[in-house]
């Protein structure tokens, strides 16, 4: 029982830095790789930036814990992992230029209805793919977009010329309750006449 423990949980001072300098070596890869493949693998506009991305995760595990299979391997893994994003999160948060050099700047995709073909091509986004965007937030066709921009982290921010659907409805719903106020309040005021008359 005690050797299954030991196998376990045992690891020396050498293997524990060596798991904490291969975890910060990883992630500083993958910031830098991510940042260089542009916001297209953050926003996951088809299944194969899906799968680039599941492929890195498992790509990047055995650098990080190398041949250690021990459970404290993986857990100093995870405990750098979190503890190196923490302190990144805060330095940036607190640093406008470096928040610009590591997440990047936002792209326009549509401006005053028109597509910026150059910026589409520059994050290889198809109009296809901008439509599938656009209908995911509930818009209907990429003529109903006034302004279409790609985020810093990858999500697409849509304006457009109409109302959405909801928007839509939501207005509808407002000038009933409005009617039906207003035709509350001339019920009321033919009640509060009656009684004064007689």
């Amino acid at each position: 029982m005690d050797t299954i423990f030991t196998n376990m949980f045992a690891l020396g001072l050498p293997l524990i830095l060596e798991k904490v300098l291969r975890t910060i070596i990883i992630y500083a890869a993958l910031i830098i790789g991510l940042r260089l493949a542009g916001k297209r693998e953050l926003a996951q506009l088809n299944p194969f930036d899906l799968v680039v991305l599941l492929t890195i995760s498992n790509t990047v595990q055995n650098a990080i814990i190398g041949n250690d299979n021990t459970v404290s391997g993986g857990i100093i893994g995870v405990a750098t992992l979190l503890l190196v994003n923490y302190l990144v999160v805060r330095f940036v948060y607190t640093n406008n230029k470096i928040e610009q050099l590591v997440q990047g700047s936002e792209d326009v995709l549509i401006l005053d209805g028109v597509l910026q073909t150059k910026a589409m091509a520059t994050e290889t986004i198809s109009v296809n793919e901008l439509e599938i965007a656009a209908h995911k937030q509930g818009i209907r066709s990429l003529k109903e977009v006034e302004s279409a921009i790609l985020e810093p982290d990858g999500d697409i921010s849509f304006t457009t010329h109409t109302p959405k659907p909801d928007e839509i409805r939501h207005q509808e719903l407002v000038a009933r309750l409005e009617s039906l106020t207003n035709e509350v309040a001339a019920l009321r005021a033919e009640v509060a006449k009656k009684p004064a008359a007689s």
